[in-house]
Parts: structure tokens; C-alpha cells; sequence
């Protein structure tokens, strides 16, 4: 299948859902996309392509993949796999056990916290932070945060999907951002 003919058949198993989680507001859920076995291993593939990064250059070494909660944990556990990294979960705030940091940040629809653990990644760590949307970039924003405060580098971001409208890619500049759908 070639790349449009994959965009297509990937965005037809995404659901819209108006007014979801408050009114105004227009969901994207994956869950029809992850139920799809086919559509779920295009996406993994979609995310890391073999021996590329997912804008297309070499991808080099990756040490940890970041998954933050919740959707991100399903689309970076299995990228962590393919690449033969570690998976780090970024969390909401509290749902941690060990010594964290933590950032805030703005969402489209309110406000929230997330933490890592203090000790997921070794100093020079290569990170790819994984997650299903790219909205307004503030929760793509504090993780990167959390990630390099923890010592580690941001080598990539893959999205599975962007909402273009939102400008999410603003408030990431000079990081390396892919998404496999745009909306």
C-alpha cells in the first residue's frame, strides 16, 4: 500500500465523536483503528519504519521510547519493542510509586500535570516520545521537559495523529516531529 492509500485506510478507522469530553470539542477515536489488527500493525510500522526515523532520516540509536498516558502507552510499547528500547511511561500526576518531577501544562480543554520517574533515563539517553495526538503541543511540551530533565535527549516525537489547526508544532521547535495522520 503506498502512503496515501495507507493515510486513507488509517483515517477511515478513526472515529469522529463531536462534543467529547466537553462541548466543542471534536474527538478522534482510535479505538476503532486499534481494534483493526491490520490498521493497528500499519500504524506501528507507520511510527518506526524499518532503519529510518520517522521523518525519513537514518534513525539511528534509540534508548528509551516515551509513552504518556493513557493512548501513548499503547502505541509506544509496541514501537519500544521494535526498536529493542525501554519503555518509560509519563504519567498523570500521582500514578507514579518512586521519586518524580513533574510539569504542567495546558490542554486544549483545560489544565494538568504530568511526572516522571526521576530515574528513567541514564544520563545521554536517546528518547522517542510516542503519543496518538498532537493537539495543542502542551502535553508533547512538558514531556520533552520532563525527559530532559531527567538527562535524557529528545531524539523524536511520533504522533499518530496532528491536528494542524490546533499548531501543536509551535511550541516544539527544533524537535524532530512526525505524524502519521493530519487533520
Amino acid at each position: 500500500m503506498d502512503v496515501p492509500e495507507l493515510a486513507g485506510y488509517l483515517a477511515r478507522l478513526v472515529r469522529d465523536v463531536p462534543d467529547y469530553p466537553k462541548q466543542g470539542v471534536l474527538f478522534k477515536d482510535i479505538t476503532p483503528l486499534l481494534g483493526d489488527g491490520d490498521g493497528f500493525r500499519a500504524v506501528i510500522d507507520s511510527l518506526v519504519p524499518d532503519g529510518a526515523a520517522p521523518d525519513g532520516d537514518g534513525l539511528g540509536r534509540v534508548d528509551k521510547v516515551v509513552g504518556i498516558e493513557a493512548r501513548g502507552f499503547i502505541l509506544a510499547a509496541p514501537v519500544a519493542y521494535r526498536l529493542g528500547a525501554g519503555f518509560v511511561p509519563v504519567r498523570k500526576k500521582g500514578k507514579l510509586p518512586a521519586p518524580t518531577f513533574e510539569a504542567s501544562y495546558q490542554l486544549e480543554y483545560g489544565e494538568a500535570v504530568l511526572e516522571v520517574h526521576r530515574d528513567a533515563f541514564a544520563g545521554g539517553d536517546r528518547v522517542l516520545i510516542v503519543d496518538d495526538v498532537l493537539a495543542t503541543g502542551g502535553t508533547a511540551r512538558a514531556t520533552c521537559d520532563l525527559v530532559k530533565r531527567c538527562g535524557g535527549q529528545v531524539h523524536a516525537l511520533a504522533f499518530l495523529i496532528e491536528l494542524t489547526g490546533l499548531n501543536g508544532r509551535q511550541k516544539l521547535p527544533g524537535e524532530n516531529v512526525h505524524a502519521v495522520l493530519k487533520y
